[in-house]
């Protein structure tokens, strides 16, 4: 295992908030969707995305993003 492979899920982690953040903000529902496939928020993760998502008045995202688990 390399150095850069140690570090790989947190930079997923980094790219992944990054995509999401940016989705949220164009109002990409769609995109949206992909991104939280699968994906568990933390809640000051989860949190933010629901305040940036109201910012633009997106419903629909704020409703995918209250819908996201959120990890223990």
């Amino acid at each position: 295992m390399t150095i850069e492979d140690d570090h790989a899920p947190s930079d997923k982690s980094i790219a992944g908030m990054e995509g999401l953040q940016s989705a949220i903000a164009n109002g990409e529902v769609n995109r949206v969707k992909q991104l939280l496939t699968n994906e568990m928020l933390d809640e000051l993760q989860k949190s933010y995305l629901i305040d940036l998502a109201k910012t633009g008045n997106h419903q629909e995202i704020i409703k995918l993003l209250e819908d996201t688990p959120t990890r223990p």
